[in-house]
């Protein structure tokens, strides 16, 4: 049961492709497929900022992303298929339950980006007030359901304490049509689409009661053993890409417009706000350090939910070397 469910939450499984390659190495450049889990959209605005102002090719690398949401990365990157791949810190250590030899080795977000969004009029003020409430999310997987359980548990209640419906991605479109008054999704994205449209929403982020670990950079145990150099010069050229978005926000802006379809059709004022919302989750004294703490309080949630059986070795879920 907890193998399907690790699969479940590590998103929709396939096998290990033949067509996956390892990073291949030139005399230029070492080119690596990154998977992403998601769309093209303004949240990998590092990325995009770290290719365009040459940071990944003064590391010697070349970045292929990879949207595909059928594709396991973590699986991927834990066969040594892949050495990298962008994920939650919930999957890393779902993922070492199932002893797959990944590591973490540099933190993205610094708040985890889930919040429970909810029609202002039912008065959902404090976490405690959704007890008894019918929440809608996209299913009993991934980082909204962790999230959404962490809230919970941090408030004294229990999944059984209020009632879930798996509605998939559906959250605004069904918040709009009236379908559903609360719903679970990204601090950056439903929120601020539904405010948009005119709705009077109100906001429980997850981040603002408990801290856990969130969405970063994953390599392979592989990798990190034979070519350490590769890992450094990765995280390297990702963080000044961070960097530079976090302190060059317009700019960043623009140099995404590429590398997202219809660009130039999309909401200007909504598309800032999800990227300054974003930068907001990213900001920290020292980029890409992971908090061991939050890396606690997720393996004590995971526990609580039964996704774990049993405590891992968090030293070997994550580190800090490859973090300047």
């Amino acid at each position: 049961m907890l193998k399907k469910l690790v699969y479940l939450m590590l998103g929709l499984a396939i096998s290990l492709s033949a067509c996956a390659k390892p990073p291949v190495k030139s005399a230029a450049l070492t080119h690596i497929r990154l998977p992403l889990g998601y769309i093209a959209n303004i949240q990998f605005a590092p990325l995009y900022a770290a290719i365009e102002k040459g940071y990944f090719k003064d590391a010697g690398i070349e970045i292929e992303m990879d949207y595909s949401f059928e594709t396991d990365g973590v699986k991927l990157v834990g066969a040594g298929e892949l050495p990298f791949a962008v994920v939650s810190g919930e999957q890393v250590l779902l993922a070492r339950a199932q002893e797959v030899p990944v590591t973490y080795v540099a933190a993205w977000y610094q708040q985890y980006p889930i919040s429970v969004i909810s029609k202002s009029d039912l008065g959902v003020a404090t976490a405690q007030d959704l007890k008894g409430k019918t929440i809608g999310l996209p299913g009993l997987f991934g980082a909204n359901y962790v999230g959404l359980r962490a809230l919970l548990f941090s408030a004294g209640l229990k999944e059984s304490d209020v009632k879930l419906e798996e509605i998939g991605f559906n959250q605004v479109e069904l918040v709009a049509a009236g379908k559903q008054n609360i719903v679970v999704g990204y601090a950056a994205n439903e929120p601020i689409q539904l405010k948009a449209q005119g709705f009077d929403v109100t906001e429980l982020r997850v981040a603002d009661s408990v801290q856990l670990a969130a969405n970063g950079i994953l390599a392979s145990e592989k990798v990190i053993a034979e070519d350490p150099e590769l890992v450094s010069a990765f995280v390297g050229a990702f963080l000044k890409g961070l960097k530079y978005t976090i302190e060059n926000p317009d700019d960043a802006y623009a140099l995404s417009a590429t590398y997202i379809p219809n660009f130039a059709d999309l909401d200007k004022t909504v598309q800032k706000e999800i990227l300054a919302t974003s930068i907001d989750m990213w900001k920290t004294e020292r980029l890409g350090y992971s908090d061991p703490q939050a890396w606690e309080n997720m393996q004590d949630v995971l526990l609580e939910m039964g996704l774990v059986t049993e405590k891992t070795d968090l030293s070997k879920a994550f580190t800090n070397q490859f973090v300047p």
